[in-house]
């Protein structure tokens, strides 16, 4: 059974930075993506970045050029580089394993087998 463990989050202030990290357990080899979503109070849950069995990554339109998500496979785990954050960066990040990751985030595909993490709250003041 994959599980996901989240750290990282936290509150800073607008242009600063903070990384995300998702540790899982119980993964193997898998041809769907990881990454990750957000979801701000009174918003639907959206995709930010995410990381293809090949190893290509996508993002979102609003975070390109600030976010960076890599992996380190020996240690099961995955990053999420956030710079130069903005208010509006404010929510509750999940790691996500297991769902499809082609164009856009707004296409992305969560199935019932995606595994969540529990999430971290960021929070972003100007």
């Amino acid at each position: 059974q994959v599980q996901l463990q989240e750290s990282g989050g936290g509150s800073v202030q607008s242009g600063g930075s903070l990384k995300l990290s998702c540790e899982a357990s119980g993964y193997g080899y898998s041809s769907y993506c990881m990454g990750w979503f957000r979801q701000a109070p009174g918003k639907e849950r959206e995709g930010v970045a995410a990381i293809d069995s090949d190893g290509s990554a996508s993002y979102a339109d609003s975070v390109k050029g600030r976010f960076t998500i890599s992996q380190d496979n020996a240690k099961n785990t995955l990053y999420l580089q956030m710079n130069s954050l903005k208010p509006e960066d404010t929510a509750m990040y999940y790691c996500a394993a297991d769902f499809g990751c082609t164009g856009s985030p707004d296409s992305w595909t969560v199935f019932r087998l995606t595994t969540w993490s529990q999430g971290t709250q960021v929070t972003v003041s100007s």
